[in-house]
């Protein structure tokens, strides 16, 4: 799967992932990513250049960010790049709940290009 388009990045506090989480998962508490996918089925011609295509959203708890960096050892800026390739794996199609460990190799070839620590799957496989 790849991902093509432009992705926004919302990085904001708990409180915000929280009412995002409960308003489009219907899951009322806060978590560290959330993945918004676009569906655009046609992108119209604009000016004689075609007009962006967008992957989607992504949104990004700083507060727990900051949490689990501070749980793991490493700095908030390395989590929050750890989240952002968990969240445009989603965008690419991804899911880790569903797709028979597809997604945590794809996760753990990217961490280990991009020289980052374990991923989020990692995670909750060893908790």
């Amino acid at each position: 799967m790849k991902l093509r388009g432009q992705v926004s990045v919302l990085l904001s506090t708990d409180k915000e992932i929280r009412r995002l989480n409960r308003q489009f998962r219907g899951k009322d508490r806060a978590t560290d990513v959330l993945s918004f996918p676009t569906y655009v089925p046609h992108v119209p011609k604009t000016m004689g250049h075609e007009a962006p295509e967008i992957a989607g959203d992504l949104a990004i708890s700083v507060d727990t960010a900051r949490k689990q960096a501070a749980v793991i050892g490493h700095s908030v800026s390395t989590e929050i790049k750890v989240l952002m390739l968990h969240g445009l794996l989603h965008l690419a199609g991804y899911d880790h709940e569903t797709d028979d460990g597809e997604m945590a190799r794809r996760e753990e070839r990217l961490r280990a290009k991009l020289r980052l620590p374990h991923g989020l799957i990692e995670r909750s496989v060893s908790a």
